[in-house]
């Protein structure tokens, strides 16, 4: 549990403070933030408990879905579940598809919940509207609207034309916290940036390193040089999990030798995207990311792309991108757009000081969450992992949405630079 003090701390300056089950990340809390049409309680709870179970199963497609959604379906007859399913970008068929097979004839007649607006245009797949239509659905409850223009709205408007009843906004929150790297790409074609960080509460990016010709019985280990509890470090391995690219500095590079693998284990369509903005093209050949490169490692730089060191680097199995830009903002805004156009929905950005400053002035950050520790670093005079004076004094970014959540000892604030909905 998160220490009384920090506790208390919050509590006074109005944070809103959430714990949830470490067994599952994306699982919400039950509970009702609107009112379907139904009149009765009983009717909107059960409801909800469906919803839920499609939020549950929509959660299954992480890592599994993307350049799509994640999308869950539960069909209920008679108050029992007749159909469910999930969506993966392998196994194509979208998730109302695949609960109306496993439903049958029991299909007719029943209500579908879902976390997402179905389909109504031809992709890999047909309309799921019509599907659900052609099956006689009598009811859909969906948590939101599909932010995909080809969609917003227009398949609910097909639903209730063919005499299906709607009900949306139910665990909208969830549904959109779910799905806001998708709906940040499939309407600017840029990926959703989160900037993640571990402090110490005297704002340390790091902490202090044993010196140099120091005697053995001095040198400190590497679980000493971490910040944040082994707890908060599991969780950074289920954002990496989630996310399509991590993103790093060459400097985090140099100092850590990092691999910047996804170890959780579990399952992914593809492998996480491990990107480094290296201007000089400084990355050694001997570092874990190039040793364990396998069309997994991309170095965007200012540097020429036929050079020795480009030409060794791609032997190497590490792929190399000329950026035409002319300082750390610009690269960074080309390198998202490309990313982007690789069909990156989500990238995570790991780094020091320098580049997420840079990060934050290029405007490329949609979400921060920061862990902190409880731990003084104590550096005297110039700190290390603190970024250098700026030439020019930037207004400060407010976050919005920001909640608090405990990890072992540290707590994670968590905030939003940009609300990836609002598009008009």
């Amino acid at each position: 549990m998160l220490p009384d003090f920090f506790r208390s701390l919050f509590s006074l300056y109005g944070f809103d403070f959430r714990q949830r089950a470490k067994a599952d990340r994306l699982k919400p809390v039950l509970h009702m933030n609107a009112s379907p049409s139904s009149s009765t309680a009983a009717a909107v709870a059960a409801d909800a408990v469906f919803l839920e179970r499609a939020l549950e199963l929509a959660a299954r497609g992480l890592a599994l879905t993307s350049p799509n959604p994640l999308v869950g379906a539960v069909l209920v007859r008679d108050g029992h579940i007749v159909g469910e399913g999930f969506h993966t970008f392998d196994g194509v068929r979208h998730a109302e598809v695949i609960a109306l097979e496993a439903a049958g004839e029991s299909a007719r007649g029943a209500t579908l919940y879902i976390n997402l607006e179905p389909c109504c245009h031809t992709g890999r797949t047909g309309p799921c509207t019509q599907a659900l239509i052609a099956a006689g659905i009598a009811r859909v409850v969906a948590a939101m609207a599909d932010p995909n223009p080809s969609v917003a709205g227009r398949g609910f408007k097909q639903l209730r034309a063919a005499g299906i009843e709607v009900s949306t906004g139910m665990r909208e929150t969830e549904a959109r916290r779910m799905n806001e790297a998708f709906a940040r790409w499939i309407v600017s074609r840029k990926p959703f940036v989160t900037l993640k960080s571990a402090l110490t509460l005297d704002g340390q990016l790091v902490l202090p390193h044993a010196k140099r010709g120091a005697s053995k019985g001095t040198r400190i280990s590497q679980k000493d040089r971490w910040i944040s509890s082994p707890e908060s470090r599991a969780e950074v391995q289920h954002m990496r999990h989630a996310s399509d690219a991590l993103l790093t500095g060459m400097g985090t590079v140099l100092v850590d030798d990092p691999l910047l693998t996804d170890r959780t284990g579990l399952p992914r369509r593809r492998k996480l995207l491990r990107v480094v903005m290296d201007s000089r093209l400084r990355l050694p050949l001997r570092s874990k990311l190039v040793r364990s490169a396998d069309r997994d490692v991309l170095v965007f730089t200012r540097a020429k792309k036929d050079s020795p060191k480009a030409r060794a680097l791609r032997r190497a199995g590490v792929e190399v991108v000329r950026l035409a830009g002319r300082g750390a903002m610009s690269d960074l805004v080309e390198a998202v757009a490309e990313l982007g156009r690789r069909e990156i929905l989500s990238v995570l950005l790991e780094a020091g000081a320098t580049l997420n400053s840079a990060a934050l002035a290029a405007g490329i950050v949609d979400k921060m969450r920061m862990f902190f520790a409880p731990k003084i670093a104590g550096f005297a005079g110039k700190r290390p992992g603190t970024a250098s004076t700026p030439k020019h004094i930037q207004a400060a970014q407010e976050l919005q949405n920001v909640t608090i959540e405990p990890f072992g000892p540290d707590f994670a604030i968590e905030g939003y630079l940009r609300d990836v909905y609002r598009t008009r």
